[in-house]
């Protein structure tokens, strides 16, 4: 099957390619959405070198390196990573309500390979991996390790779990899922964890927000939004199209109740209340998109490019 309807697992694995030129740590470039956040709850061991990139404004100059700027002409800066000792853990949302999609790929794939990149990411950086994946009726849980092997168990279940959705009838959107996964990761993040909730957002209620404020006490929470083109503007007339929600059926005409304007309206809302989930922050909410890869959109939306590597002199 296309791995932009539902994700295989050898397609996840190649993602780790792709797993560079972006991080979740609290030291971001000054385009990320995550710059200016308060300094991260997680103690971490020291810094260690990435790469030689182009100097770009807001670096820091004591980093540029002046033999590498000489040999290619341009200004280059150091780049490096905090080494990190600690525990992330993925919330990953495959309800029947992900399996859809109107542009490039389905929110379950788009959610699946953020998940895959965010994991190896995880592991690349020296920190331990674990997930909460959650469908409609259950949810099964991964406890964080430092291995590829433990990478490679949860890449398995999120596969596992997409491919039911493909032969799965469309039900409808409820809130219990998401609420009970995150109790369950609530329960497991105790303190100074990086939890990473990947989720289309579709189902959260003022529970969701709670338990997500609850866990930015003591722990850094980011959400990983993921949406289809069509929710978020309604193509214009003479456009109309047939929608179920898995239990009623019925005829989506943005030129019908203003509902051109509502769509939009509505998911703004919904990415405004999960930010502000958190008690005293916060909670930072990265938009992705089913109309694109996810590393690129990782990238662009954390401040980094792809740069060539090149060895230190």
């Amino acid at each position: 099957m296309d791995p932009r309807l539902v994700p295989d697992l050898a397609s996840l694995i190649r993602l780790q390619h792709e797993a560079r030129g972006f991080s979740f740590l609290s030291r971001q470039p000054v385009t990320s959405l995550l710059a200016g956040r308060r300094a991260s709850r997680i103690r971490g061991r020291g810094l260690a070198f990435e790469e030689i990139r182009s100097y770009r404004p807001g670096d820091d100059v004591r980093l540029i390196d002046w033999r590498a700027s000489a040999r290619t002409g341009r200004t280059q800066t150091r780049v490096f990573t905090e080494e990190r000792d600690r525990p992330m853990l993925l919330v990953v949302n495959l309800t029947s309500a992900t399996f859809f999609g109107t542009k490039h790929a389905t929110k379950t794939a788009t959610i699946a390979q953020s998940a895959a990149l965010a994991a190896w990411r995880g592991l690349q950086s020296g920190d331990r991996v674990g997930a909460v994946i959650f469908g409609d009726d259950d949810r099964e849980e991964f406890r964080p390790h430092r291995s590829r092997g433990g990478v490679m168990r949860l890449l398995g279940g999120i596969v596992r779990r997409a491919e039911a959705l493909a032969a799965a009838p469309p039900r409808p959107v409820r809130a219990a899922p998401l609420n009970d996964a995150l109790r369950a990761a609530e329960a497991m993040a105790k303190h100074d964890w990086l939890v990473l909730l990947i989720s289309d957002l579709q189902a959260a209620d003022g529970e969701s927000h709670a338990i997500l404020g609850r866990m930015s006490r003591h722990n850094d929470v980011i959400v990983i939004g993921v949406s289809d083109p069509l929710e978020r503007t309604l193509p214009g007339a003479p456009w109309r199209g047939v929608v179920t929600d898995g239990a009623r059926l019925g005829v989506l005409d943005p030129a019908r109740d203003g509902l051109a304007r509502r769509v939009p309206e509505g998911h703004a809302r919904k990415l405004d209340e999960i930010r502000r989930a958190g008690l005293r922050v916060q909670t930072p909410v990265l938009p992705i998109g089913t109309e694109e890869q996810a590393a690129s959109q990782l990238r662009r939306l954390l401040g980094a490019a792809i740069a060539p590597r090149r060895a230190a002199s």
